[in-house]
């Protein structure tokens, strides 16, 4: 067996002890599946600025926001699978979510699938589950270029901003507090608010996954070219769909919808159609996919085959 198959059994091992079997071997449905199947609904948390993963652009024929990105493209397919699931079709609804108030919307049953651009850790996986890994991104720096910030060793002195409720402010504070670097750490609401921040002034860097520093750029058109992202990488952050602890079914079709999307290479077209191909503004992220996330994805399509 090759050492991707190898890993594969395991992780289909894994899937299968901490999930349970697939949602169809039951009869009866349970959890969030029996919820939107008795309500006819589904609701979807999202994100206004996490760009590419979930934002609004524009309006919809209703004249509610228009809810687009990677991660949204990912729910709609397990929202689909979930239609088959129950038997009947379901009305999705969209609840704007922000990185303070996602998790308890998870846990309170306000949303049932939370799809943004969220890190899958251990401290949250004791209130929440979260899907197979759909992004790898880091902790970086989003500076003015031509700033004296080069590094975070430069931080001495200078003002930070992160996004309340991220893994990036917990991020941050350990490494100033580590190498004893006297910095101001400010927060501000969504990612939206924290860029401002900087092209205001009143903040000189923006902590953030890179990733996501490269889409407010990218969305900020032509005056994106004023900004710069450090190199330096502060934290590991594996992203994932998040929706109710606790709940097999629900986990097995989630599951299950990876490793189609995986095995039919959909997970490769969509994550193509966000990060390489142009954004509804005309722009580019130009982000190639990483070996370590290129590696997850045939992991999830070997699962099932082993």
């Amino acid at each position: 067996m090759s050492g991707l198959r190898v890993l594969a059994a395991a992780l289909a091992a894994l899937l299968g002890s901490a999930w349970g079997g697939p949602a169809a071997a039951v009869e009866v449905l349970t959890g969030t599946l029996k919820s939107v199947a008795e309500r006819g609904e589904i609701v979807i948390g999202y994100r206004e600025s996490s760009i590419p993963f979930s934002f609004v652009e524009g309006k919809s024929a209703d004249g509610s926001p228009r809810v687009i990105g990677y991660t949204i493209d990912l729910c709609g397919e397990i929202v689909d699978d979930i239609q088959k699931e129950i038997g009947r079709p379901l009305k999705v609804r969209y609840e704007r979510v922000t990185p303070d108030s996602r998790i308890a919307a998870v846990t309170a049953g306000k949303v049932d699938l939370e799809c943004g651009s969220t890190t899958a850790n251990a401290e949250r996986r004791r209130q929440v589950a979260f899907s197979p890994v759909d992004y790898i991104s880091a902790t970086k720096l989003l500076v003015k270029r031509g700033s004296p910030i080069e590094s975070y060793r430069d931080l001495g002195g200078k003002r930070v901003v992160v996004t309340a409720g991220t893994t990036n402010e917990k991020a941050v504070r350990d490494l100033l507090a580590k190498l004893k670097i006297q910095a101001e750490v400010l927060t501000a609401p969504d990612h939206a608010a924290s860029f401002a921040m900087v092209k205001a002034g009143q903040a000189d860097a923006f902590a953030l996954d890179d990733i996501l520093l490269y889409g407010l750029i990218a969305a900020d058109g032509p005056a994106g070219a004023a900004y710069t992202v450090l190199p330096d990488k502060l934290s590991y952050e594996p992203y994932g769909i998040m929706f109710r602890r606790d709940d097999p079914q629900l986990a097995s079709v989630v599951t299950n919808t990876f490793i189609r999307l995986a095995e039919s290479r959909e997970l490769r077209w969509t994550y193509e159609r966000w990060f390489l191909k142009r954004l509804p503004n005309g722009e580019r992220l130009n982000v190639p996919m990483s070996n370590d996330l290129r590696t997850s994805f045939q992991l999830i399509g070997l699962a099932e085959e082993d």
